[in-house]
């Protein structure tokens, strides 16, 4: 498979709104990085699947490393490059994130008006507290957690689709000790994911959940050995990305859309939704079957990104 490998290292200053307009950093192809002070520390592409590591600010903490994505949606894409169509993010180090840097925030006047504020205006709404958090995707993205998800850290992989753990991995809500809440959509996804009374529970006591409770709950979908979560994250990548994408996203879209609604208004969307699906994958698809493929559950490897006739999705 043809590796294209880019160099994402520096501070990246980036505005998140139809397209990411990139300050300083430096940019290759068509990646893009958000994050007021973001540093994303290693990312690459190959075949289908976009890698981002999560470079790190100074020392690891206990309570806190401010780290960030490099992840921005343009037209609802993953923007790492226009040729991904799955995402998969790791922290370097051996740990994924650990939430904001509490002792940059020791610093900060509590009575300042945050630059992440929503706009009253209707104006492009600003990148969340752990960069990427507010973004809608248009494409998979995988979380490898290893070490610590917790505060921010583990807002940050509830934001992901799906989370592979190694077996000493954990969350947790730690940042219940010093009063700082929950603001990158921790309070919304972990009650979607796992049920209200079980989220309330986690959040108000902030403790330790480790990566076996994860996996019972499901607030994460795979555990494996230490130090293999970023391959099979990757590995699980590469399964998603050997289907026809149109397809993919349709149904991935159709999943977050149904949120709160009634059934019969959610069952019209989802049928709204995958409106040209069919013609422009479905229709090959049911021809290769009827012509002998896929027989008793097979799954035939097809070249990732393609559709049902081997055409660029």
């Amino acid at each position: 498979m043809a590796s294209s490998i880019y160099s994402i290292g520096g501070d990246v200053r980036a505005r998140v709104g139809s397209g990411a307009r990139v300050g300083s950093g430096t940019r290759v192809g068509s990646i893009a990085r958000v994050g007021s002070i973001a540093r994303v520390g290693s990312g690459t592409r190959v075949g289908s699947i976009a890698r981002v590591g999560l470079g790190r600010r100074g020392a690891a903490e206990g309570s806190g490393v401010g780290w960030s994505v490099g992840v921005v949606v343009g037209s609802g894409t993953v923007g790492i490059s226009t040729g991904a169509d799955v995402a998969v993010f790791w922290g370097e180090g051996g740990a994924f994130c650990a939430g904001a840097d509490l002792k940059r925030l020791a610093h900060r006047d509590p009575d300042s008006i945050s630059p992440l504020e929503y706009p009253h205006d209707g104006g492009v709404i600003p990148r969340g507290p752990m960069g990427p958090t507010r973004l809608n995707l248009g494409k998979p993205v995988i979380a490898a957690v290893e070490g610590p998800a917790v505060a921010g850290g583990m807002e940050l992989a509830l934001w992901a689709d799906c989370r592979v753990m190694a077996e000493s991995a954990y969350m947790g809500v730690y940042c219940r000790r010093w009063g700082i809440p929950l603001s990158d959509g921790g309070t919304v996804r972990l009650p979607r994911l796992v049920g209200q009374g079980r989220a309330l529970e986690i959040i108000l006591t902030g403790r330790k959940v480790d990566a076996a409770e994860c996996l019972r709950i499901g607030l994460c979908e795979h555990v494996v050995a230490d130090g293999q979560a970023r391959q099979a994250a990757e590995a699980l990548a590469e399964q998603i990305a050997a289907f026809p994408q149109v397809c993919v996203r349709a149904d991935r879209r159709s999943v977050y859309l149904q949120h709160g609604l009634p059934d019969r208004e959610a069952v019209r969307r989802e049928w709204k939704n995958c409106s040209g699906t069919f013609k422009a994958e479905g229709a090959g698809g049911a021809a290769t079957f009827a012509a002998g493929a896929g027989r008793h559950g097979a799954f035939e490897q097809r070249k990732p990104g393609t559709n049902s006739t081997g055409q660029r999705s």
